[in-house]
């Protein structure tokens, strides 16, 4: 029987692998997340994705599975990770609203026979224009603060936002159905 890893403490990733159906355990990693600065979004979340799942893979001759996930937001061709402090959260929430912006993740299965594959998927997010009052006060609720481009589409960040064009649960942080057909085919 194989044993499958998510290489993640995200509770938001922790709640969609378990649509799966599949006996998960979470074992988070501790990778290195620095890269260079000229990466594509894409090749920074497949990069770092890949990270994570091989730095979960244990030691054991049983048939284990490992799922890594990255997720950032992208404006402007720059990369929005989690905001630093409150100041760096309404820069953020400020630069985005009443725009549109990118949200990619990146996913790596891998296995720990040596075999792995790595994907990504992308979705377009456009906020409402924002007052700084509500940018202050869902800053102040302290939901942005563990986040990318510092919201949570799927808490009171769902408040900000006008359209997504794209996989939902990509924006919050693993797009679960992509990722069911990947496990399918590996």
């Amino acid at each position: 029987m194989t044993t499958y890893i998510l290489a993640s403490a995200s509770p938001r990733r922790q709640a969609l692998i378990e649509l799966l159906g599949l006996p998960f355990r979470c074992v988070p990693s501790n990778a290195d997340e620095t890269l260079p600065s000229h990466l594509q979004p894409e090749d920074i979340v497949q990069t770092l994705a890949y990270r994570k799942a091989m730095d979960s893979i244990p030691e054991t001759d049983q048939p284990t599975v490992v799922v890594g996930a990255d997720t950032i937001v992208v404006y402007d061709d720059r990369v929005l990770g989690k905001p630093v402090d409150e100041t760096d959260a309404v820069e953020m929430l400020t630069t985005l609203q009443g725009k549109t912006h990118r949200v990619y993740t990146g996913v790596c299965i891998a296995d720990n026979k040596g075999k792995h594959r790595c994907f990504y998927d992308m979705t377009e997010v456009t906020f409402y224009p924002l007052s700084r009052e509500e940018i202050e006060a869902y800053v102040e609720s302290g939901e942005p603060m563990d986040k990318a481009g510092a919201y949570g589409i799927q808490e009171k960040g769902a408040l900000l936002v006008e359209k997504i064009n794209g996989d939902y649960f990509n924006v919050v942080g693993l797009p679960i159905a992509l990722l069911a057909r990947q496990l399918a085919d590996f």
